[in-house]
């Protein structure tokens, strides 16, 4: 039995995600703590996925005050449960993507793990995207071997979707097989949409969405992009979903009511999803929600009557909290980097086999 953490924060930009796990046999979720994101950090990250000046320099400090707020909330959940650092084998650190582009051979996850390493005085495993990347895959998603090992029930198609800023989902078959792909935008556009409208950074359980209406015409246009004509693997980012491809839709109709486009991205959110879904596992039993998305009631009511003869529901109905379930994830794949276990599938990224994710920092 071994204990480790792991350290997520999503294209939402809102936080750090930090989760004490305990693994043995399959992983138990100990402890979490949420670190808010700094509004000045939030916006300098925000600002390094698009190209700009002075790059480089620029996500050197960006990373090194990342860094600093998940080592001080390691050290803050250590205290709250009495450990040390010596009593966790390993932090699996995400990092901070501000670049996804497997296309063009990469994608850039900040973090600096190295200073991680330094100030937490306990083993890092990182960078886990770039060496399926290397081997010709889309370097996510990630995380479909981790909810196999959580989810498969060996009776039932099992479907678990993550939404965060982008959405993605693991098809768990009763054989065995797993497949998963990003479906397309999840948070992302409601969140630039709100802040653009009001300066919110995200729309608080949907509930300005549920007072628009959707826009046929809008929608239409959405859905057109060939992003979502395409089979898995695929993957994606605001490379291509971002504020300025809703505000180059927008530009070509009449104006239309900010909360009427709300509802049409939470209708794109659920319309993608549920069309990916139905293409790639024809009969699904059962679809789980993790992510920011669960606690969206206007997108869980629209996913649940778009899935009929689905049980649509959070992850919370599995005993894990929906908010936990990536940063466990990336607890879990410093496990595997360690003990020579691959965490990629390849039926998912489209990488050239399996391969063991992660660069180790000791100690």
């Amino acid at each position: 039995m071994s204990l480790y953490i792991g350290v997520m924060s999503g294209t939402s930009l809102d936080g750090l995600d930090i989760a004490l796990i305990e693994q043995d046999h399959s992983p138990r979720l100990l402890a979490t703590l949420y670190r808010p994101m700094p509004e000045t950090l939030r916006s300098d990250l925000l600002a390094l996925c698009a190209p700009g000046e002075n790059e480089l320099a620029r996500a050197a400090i960006a990373e090194q005050r990342w860094v600093e707020i998940a080592a001080q909330g390691i050290d803050e959940l250590l205290k709250q449960q009495n450990l040390t650092a010596q009593q966790i084998r390993a932090i699996g650190s995400h990092g901070q993507t501000v670049r996804h582009e497997p296309a063009r051979g990469f994608t850039i996850q900040i973090g600096n793990p190295a200073l991680l390493a330094e100030l937490t005085g306990i083993c890092v495993v990182a960078d886990f995207r770039r060496r399926d990347v290397a081997a010709g895959g889309q370097g996510a998603p990630l995380v479909p071997a981790f909810h196999q090992s959580l989810f498969a029930d060996g009776e039932h198609q099992v479907a678990v979707l993550n939404v965060g800023g982008f959405s993605n989902l693991s098809l768990l078959d009763p054989n065995g097989e797993v497949l998963g792909f990003d479906s397309g935008p999840g948070n992302v556009l409601l969140d630039a949409w709100i802040h653009h409208c009001q300066g919110l950074n995200y729309d608080r359980d949907g509930a300005w969405a549920a007072t628009g209406t959707v826009h046929p015409s809008l929608l239409s246009r959405l859905l057109s992009d060939p992003f979502f004509a395409t089979a898995g693997p695929k993957s994606t980012g605001r490379e291509l979903f971002n504020l300025d491809w809703l505000l180059g839709h927008l530009q070509a109709l009449p104006a239309i009511a900010g909360e009427d486009v709300q509802a049409t991205l939470v209708e794109l959110t659920a319309r993608s999803i549920t069309s990916a879904l139905r293409t790639a596992q024809a009969h699904t039993d059962v679809l789980l929600v993790c992510g920011g998305g669960a606690h969206n009631t206007c997108l869980m009511q629209r996913l649940s009557a778009l899935m009929q003869g689905a049980d649509v529901r959070s992850t919370a109905a599995q005993g894990i909290d929906p908010d936990w379930v990536e940063a466990m994830a990336f607890a879990w794949l410093a496990h595997c980097a360690l003990e020579g276990i691959p965490g990629n599938r390849p039926s998912v990224t489209g990488a050239a086999g399996l391969r063991i994710l992660g660069a180790i920092y000791p100690a």
